[in-house]
């Protein structure tokens, strides 16, 4: 295990593959990464919808996926816990009635 105890990820399958639409499940702001962004600024916001273009990972820990969140024009590196599949969102709602 990791020195903080969190799984590593990258043990497993990836959750998304390439392709895959997906919902973000939390708001993110430019962290000084994103050209032409503001530091701070809001990228992409809680319920938008987006597509894994490519998957990498993080300190050889964790799986990075690329998101391309069409209409907000931006790419943006997400965690799995930050996001939703499709078909798990569906799963979901159908779920609570």
């Amino acid at each position: 295990m990791s020195t903080d105890d969190r799984e590593i990820e990258v043990y497993r399958p990836p959750v998304y593959m390439p392709g895959d639409k997906v919902v973000s499940r939390k708001n993110v702001k430019n962290d000084g990464t994103m050209f032409g962004k503001e530091i701070g600024e809001t990228v992409v916001k809680k319920g938008d919808v987006g597509y894994v273009r490519d998957i990498g990972t993080f300190l050889q820990q964790f799986y990075i996926y690329a998101v391309d969140f069409i209409e907000r024009g931006s790419i943006v590196g997400m965690r799995e816990r930050e996001l939703t599949g499709v078909s798990e969102q569906v799963t979901e709602t159908e779920g609570s009635k």
